[in-house]
């Protein structure tokens, strides 16, 4: 049996691209996972030190960030364990590949973040009525370690979460932000407490309050982010007129209909509708479409997959 050479170019350039691609998104899968990686073992440094010296000088708002800081391993256990789980590739029973599990994993963390804030809060609140000896001023320097840690971690965790496209791993990134403001909270707190115990003592105990409360209201907005991934949500308009633009660059197109793109993991699939020449062959609209499939592709790393619908125009 021959093939046509034209078929076998177009052939040839799909197994390729696929190739290539398939070992791009593993590479931003393989990120991702590192930097989960690094964040759980910084978190159970953080989680222990806070804890630790916040039992030792008294702290109530100090072992409540402690604990948060727990919650923060849990979270990045999940992050983990989701892209472990995305990166796997599709199969009969998953045609679209596995990438929602790790956007499962982004509205996790947001639940974890709802339980934990709303424990430390009950807990804060449970002895603020009582007489213990005030806080020592030394526990600031596990917060103010766990700010800078927690800095730098959001700021690593928001860029190359967006630049790979994974809601866990910035839905982890607002989690160490919110350590930040949480840990901020806390010192100050303590500091009342400590400058003048017979007026403030309580402070101490408000402050692990507004802690929980803080992160309560971090994970509401993370579970919202990950629902609307969930739900379908359309991307940023800039990615849709970027899928139209490179579809429009075929003179063959007419113009384009609708154009749909949904969430799946790092990446989307995207249904593009064009108008055509009614007179054009089979033939030459599956070309056209494969074409225009192989661009999209190879121009946006985001797009996983792009289903082409062809049609004559509207009278």
């Amino acid at each position: 049996m021959r093939v046509r050479p034209g078929l076998h170019c177009i052939t040839l350039s799909l197994t390729q691209l696929s190739t290539a691609r398939a070992g791009r998104l593993i590479d931003r899968n393989t990120l991702g996972k590192r930097i989960a990686l690094v964040s759980i073992a910084v978190c159970i440094l953080l989680s222990v030190a806070k804890i630790t010296v916040g039992l030792l000088a008294h702290s109530t708002s100090v072992v409540a960030d402690g604990v948060e800081s727990a919650g923060d391993v849990l979270a990045s256990s999940f992050v983990f364990l989701g892209l472990l789980v995305a990166a796997k590739p599709a199969d009969k029973d998953h045609p679209y590949g596995h990438g929602r599990y790790e956007t499962l994993t982004g509205l996790t963390v947001g639940f974890i973040l709802i339980f934990v804030g709303i424990a430390i809060a009950v807990r804060s609140l449970a002895t603020v009525g009582s007489v213990h000896e005030p806080p020592k001023a030394y526990a600031a320097w596990a917060l103010l370690a766990s700010m800078i840690a927690k800095s730098v971690l959001a700021s690593v965790k928001f860029r190359i979460g967006h630049r790979i496209g994974s809601a866990a791993l910035v839905a982890d990134a607002w989690n160490d932000s919110v350590d930040i403001l949480s840990a901020f909270t806390a010192m100050a707190a303590m500091g009342l407490s400590v400058l003048d115990p017979t007026r403030f003592l309580a402070a101490d105990h408000y402050g692990g309050f507004a802690v929980g409360l803080i992160v309560i209201l971090t994970g509401l907005r993370v579970t919202k982010d990950s629902s609307d991934r969930l739900s379908d949500r359309m991307p940023a308009l800039e990615r849709i007129d970027a899928i139209r633009r490179i579809a429009a660059e075929d003179p063959r197109v007419l113009a384009i209909d609708k154009c749909y793109a949904r969430n799946s993991g790092l990446q989307y699939h995207v249904d593009l509708y064009l108008k055509v020449d009614p007179r054009m062959t089979v033939l030459e609209s599956h070309q056209l479409a494969t074409a225009t499939r192989t661009r999209i592709r190879q121009q946006l790393d985001w797009v996983a997959d792009v289903l082409i619908y062809v049609e004559p125009p509207t009278a």
